[in-house]
């Protein structure tokens, strides 16, 4: 059978390895599994949202309000907006599908980092879009600018923090890049670390507000998935100027996102003592993770996120410490697929961490 022939390019996005393939494949008892491959919150979601989860369990069989009003309301009264700037998305991966597919098609162009979220290169060679990627592997804006010069581009990924490195850029730089782009490029802002980000330095905090006031041709993302932690949920969102929402819109399938995902995405953002604690928590521990990483002779690319990325350079093979340490119950991300010899790992509880660091210390000694 023959598909559409932009498909032969395109690669399959590979998810973290979930717990039951380790239990099933490794013989390691479920509760002795440590799974820091995602970037999920570990410390579980609030117990105010579990609480209104289990109130309206009741009504699992009744479709969600397809109109969203609750949830866009909150979100725009989170961040100064309009309901109209506000779309709804499965995560926020749905909304980039949804931005790539209204912009591009064969010959069009899109400019990206040469490391960053798989998704923005899938979606865009879904379209038969021409992929252009800086040299650097973080993103590099004068790499930026001088492509953007040379080639244009319909649609420009940045991803602030980058996932899967984990540095993020000066707000102030991004601002002054962005003032070279012209008003048809759609510029997507991928924010899913930005609490992250804003909580350890400021200079990094992207407002919404002010972006999409100062640049109509941006849209700003975010997701429930990584400090609100809903990510078995899947919900994200865009932020833009009304017209690109309404366009969004007519890409959006009904019912996209479930009655339970509307009320937990609603009563996590009433719980931000939460979501704060959490940020903190994750931050004294991953200078744990920097200490052990400095005195093992490693290097770190220093995060603005809920995970760090370790390199090995010549000393190990990442692949192949990563399946060790799968074998033992640790689940980590291999960047091989990325072209790193490296490994990301989420910042867990402070338990987890200790154990891992007893893990990787036997792993890599094994390796030697």
């Amino acid at each position: 059978m023959e598909f559409n022939k932009v498909l032969e390019n395109v690669t399959t996005y590979e998810a973290g390895k979930p717990i039951e393939l380790v239990v099933r494949e490794y013989g390691v008892k479920p509760e002795n599994v440590i799974k820091l491959a995602s970037n999920e919150n570990p410390y579980g979601t609030s117990p105010k949202v579990t609480a209104k989860i289990q109130e309206l369990a009741k009504n699992m069989f009744v479709y969600p309000d397809d109109s969203m009003y609750e949830l866009k309301e909150a979100l725009a009264n989170k961040f100064d907006l309009e309901s109209s700037n506000v779309i709804i998305g499965s995560g926020s991966d749905q909304i980039l599908e949804y931005c790539v597919h209204a912009k591009c098609e064969k010959d069009s162009k899109i400019l990206m980092a040469k490391t960053t979220f798989a998704m923005y290169e899938i979606y865009g060679k879904q379209t038969g879009a021409t992929i252009i990627k800086t040299a650097d592997d973080q993103h590099n804006l004068e790499q930026f600018s001088k492509l953007y010069k040379e080639h244009g581009a319909d649609v420009i990924f940045l991803c602030l923090p980058n996932n899967p490195l984990g540095e993020c850029l000066d707000k102030d730089d991004v601002y002054a890049f962005l003032e070279i782009i012209d008003s048809n490029t759609l510029v997507v802002v991928d924010g899913a670390y930005q609490e992250y980000a804003s909580f350890k330095d400021e200079k990094k905090r992207i407002v919404a507000k002010d972006l999409i006031t100062k640049f109509p041709n941006c849209i700003y993302l975010g997701t429930f998935s990584k400090a609100y932690a809903l990510g078995g949920m899947r919900v994200g969102y865009g932020l833009a100027e009304a017209s690109i929402i309404k366009t969004l819109y007519k890409l959006r399938a009904p019912f996209n996102i479930t009655t339970l995902t509307l009320a937990a995405a609603i009563e996590a953002l009433k719980d931000e003592d939460f979501v704060n604690t959490c940020i903190a928590k994750n931050f004294e521990e991953m200078k744990r993770y920097e200490d052990y990483v400095t005195s093992r002779g490693f290097e770190y690319i220093p995060s603005y996120t809920n995970f760090i990325t370790i390199k090995f350079g010549d000393k190990f093979v990442s692949k192949e410490v990563a399946q060790k340490l799968l074998e033992t119950g640790v689940i980590v991300r291999d960047l091989t697929g990325y072209g790193q010899n490296a490994i990301r790992i989420t910042i867990g509880r402070n338990e987890q961490n200790t154990k891992v660091f007893e893990q990787l210390d036997e792993v890599l000694e094994n390796l030697k």
